[in-house]
């Protein structure tokens, strides 16, 4: 099990206790974190748009190309903004900590 803090739209932080291997998307549309995920996780939509804290974004897998073009039309886009589709729950993102976007 992976723990996730959530911080969502209205600023509560949560604290998920996640399954190693989910794609950080489920577990946040799952959860009612308010990401819509309308394409289902295959990136070719903005509604999964999460903001990765700081400390964590250097600790993930680099953004693909697809996934940076769909971020680059994104208009509440930030410098450690991720589509949360593209994000595997590894046990080294044990703490990982992130902020739902403002849904766009």
């Amino acid at each position: 099990m992976t723990t996730v803090n959530v911080i969502d739209r209205d600023g509560m932080e949560h604290q998920l206790q996640v399954r190693t291997g989910a794609a950080l998307m489920t577990v946040l549309r799952d959860q009612d974190m308010g990401v819509a995920a309308l394409c289902g996780g295959i990136c070719s939509c903005a509604t999964c748009h999460i903001y990765v804290d700081d400390a964590w974004y250097g600790k993930l897998k680099p953004p693909q190309s697809d996934e940076t073009e769909i971020l680059n039309d994104t208009p509440d886009r930030l410098p450690n903004s991720r589509l949360s589709c593209q994000i595997r729950l590894e046990v080294a993102h044990d703490g990982l900590k992130v902020t739902i976007a403002p849904d766009g």
